[in-house]
C-alpha cells in the first residue's frame, strides 16, 4: 500500500487564521447592535465547515472525480429551485429557507462547476481545441451562469468568468484564441462606465495583437471591431439596458461623491473606516465607523472595513499574507502532481478565491464597482464558509494522497 503524506500544515494554518479573523470581525462588526446571533451562527458553520473539511479530506479521493457530474445536476436543480422556493432579499432570489437555517445554493454551484468542468476536461479523450469539446466545456459553466442571472446576481456570475478560463488555459486551449473571445466582451462591459475607459482598452487590445503578430491581422479587426460597435451601443443605451440601481452603482463607483448619502454611501464610509484605522489600528472593539455602524452590511461584503480599522494596516497586511500562504501552497500542490483532474480542480478553486479577495478588498477600497462579493472564510455566510472548506479538505486529500496521485512525475491514477 502507497504512504502517504502528512497534511500540509501551512495549508491548514492560514485557514484557520482566515476563519479565526473573521470570526473575530464579525463579533465586532454585531456588538455594536447588542446582536451578536450572527457570531455564533457562523461559529456553527466554521464547526460545521472542519467537520466538512475532515470528512473530504480523508475519504477516497477517487469518488469526487467519479461523481463529479452528479454534484454538478444537484447544484443545477437547486439553482433551478431557488428561483421557485427561494427567498428576496435586496432584490435578489437567491437564497433557500430550510427549517432554521438559510444557504444561498450558488456558492456551493460554483464549486460543483469545477469538479464538472476539471472532469470533463480531464478525459484522455476531450481535445479542447476541437470546436464540439470546447462548446461543451463552455455550456457546463454557461448552465449555472445563466440561472444566476435570474436571479439577478451579476457578482456571483462574475466570479464564474475567471476560473472558466484558467480551466480552459490549463486543459490546453490557445490564449490567444481565449482573448480575442473575452477582449469584446470587457469592452461592451466597459461601454457601461466612459468612452474613455473604451479607448484604452481598445487601444490595449490592439498593443497585445500586434504584440502576438507584429502586424494586424483580418480576422483581428473582424473580432475588434464588432466588439468595439458594442461598447459604444452600450455607452449610449446603457439607461435603457441597465436597472437604476446599477446604473447608480457605476456612477458613484467614478464619482462617490455624486451621492454620498445614497449610492455612494458605503463606498465613502468604507475608506474612511480604512484610513482611519492608521498603521496599528484602533484595537479590537474599538473602531468607531465598526461600533457606531456607519457601514452597512459590515459583517459581509465591507468587513475587510472592519479589520483594517481595528487592526489597522498590520492587520490587513497580517490577512493578505495569509491568503498568499494559501494560495501558494495550492500552487505549489498542482506543481507536485501530475494527475490532471487535481491540477485543474486546485486551479479552478486559486482563480476563484483570487477574484473573490481582489473583487471584495478593491471595492473597499474603490478600485472596483460594490457588486456585492464576500470575502473567502472571513465574511459572514455559512453557504460560503462550508463550501471552501469543502475544497481546501479536498486540496488536503491531494495532498494527502500525492503519491499515488502522480506525485513528481510518478505513475498517474484517474
Amino acid at each position: 500500500m502507497e504512504k502517504q503524506s502528512k497534511l500540509d500544515r501551512w495549508l491548514l494554518v492560514s485557514v484557520a487564521g482566515l476563519v479565526i479573523m473573521g470570526l473575530m470581525a464579525i463579533y465586532s462588526a454585531t456588538n455594536g447592535s447588542g446582536d451578536t446571533s450572527l457570531f455564533y451562527r457562523q461559529l456553527a458553520w466554521a464547526f460545521l465547515g472542519v467537520i466538512a473539511l475532515a470528512f473530504v479530506c480523508y475519504n477516497d479521493v477517487g469518488i469526487v472525480r467519479d461523481n463529479a457530474y452528479i454534484f454538478y445536476a444537484i447544484g443545477l436543480l437547486l439553482l433551478v429551485a431557488v428561483l421557485i422556493f427561494g427567498k428576496k432579499i435586496a432584490g435578489q432570489t437567491s437564497w433557500m429557507k430550510i427549517g432554521f437555517f438559510s444557504f444561498q445554493p450558488s456558492e456551493v454551484v460554483k464549486m460543483a462547476t469545477i469538479l464538472a468542468l476539471a472532469r470533463f476536461l480531464s478525459d484522455d479523450n476531450i481535445d479542447i481545441s476541437s470546436i464540439p469539446h470546447l462548446l461543451i466545456a463552455l455550456a457546463i459553466a454557461l448552465f449555472p451562469m445563466m440561472l444566476i442571472m435570474l436571479q439577478p446576481d451579476m457578482g456571483t456570475m462574475l466570479t464564474i468568468l475567471p476560473f472558466v478560463a484558467t480551466m480552459l488555459i490549463m486543459a490546453g486551449f490557445d490564449i490567444y484564441i481565449l482573448m480575442l473571445i473575452t477582449f469584446p466582451l470587457i469592452l461592451m462591459i466597459a461601454g457601461f462606465f466612459n468612452f474613455y475607459l473604451i479607448f484604452v482598452l481598445a487601444l490595449l487590445l490592439v498593443m497585445i495583437l500586434l504584440f502576438q503578430h507584429k502586424k494586424l491581422q483580418l480576422h483581428q479587426l473582424f473580432v475588434m471591431g464588432p466588439g468595439l460597435a458594442a461598447s459604444l451601443f452600450m455607452n449610449r443605451f446603457a439607461n435603457e439596458i441597465l436597472k437604476p440601481h446599477q446604473i447608480k452603482r457605476i456612477q458613484t463607483f467614478i464619482d462617490p461623491m455624486s451621492d454620498p448619502r445614497g449610492a455612494g454611501y458605503n463606498a465613502l464610509q468604507a475608506k474612511i473606516a480604512i484610513s482611519s484605522g492608521g498603521f496599528w489600528g484602533k484595537g479590537f472593539l474599538a473602531g468607531t465607523q465598526t461600533q457606531l455602524r456607519f457601514i452597512p452590511a459590515q459583517w459581509t461584503d465591507f468587513i475587510f472595513c472592519v479589520i483594517a480599522e481595528e487592526l489597522g494596516f498590520i492587520g490587513a497586511s497580517l490577512l493578505i499574507l495569509l491568503y498568499l500562504i494559501l494560495i501558494l501552497r495550492l500552487i505549489g500542490t498542482i506543481f507536485s502532481i501530475t494527475n490532471k483532474f487535481v491540477q485543474l480542480t486546485l486551479g479552478g478553486f486559486i482563480s476563484l478565491m483570487f477574484i473573490h479577495v481582489v473583487i471584495n478588498v478593491g471595492m473597499t477600497i474603490g478600485l472596483v464597482p460594490v457588486i456585492g462579493v464576500p470575502l473567502p472564510f472571513v465574511s459572514y455566510g455559512g453557504s460560503s464558509l462550508v463550501g471552501n472548506m469543502i475544497m481546501v479538505g479536498l486540496a488536503l486529500n491531494f495532498f494527502r494522497n500525492k503519491r499515488s496521485l502522480g506525485y513528481h512525475g510518478g505513475l498517474v491514477t484517474r
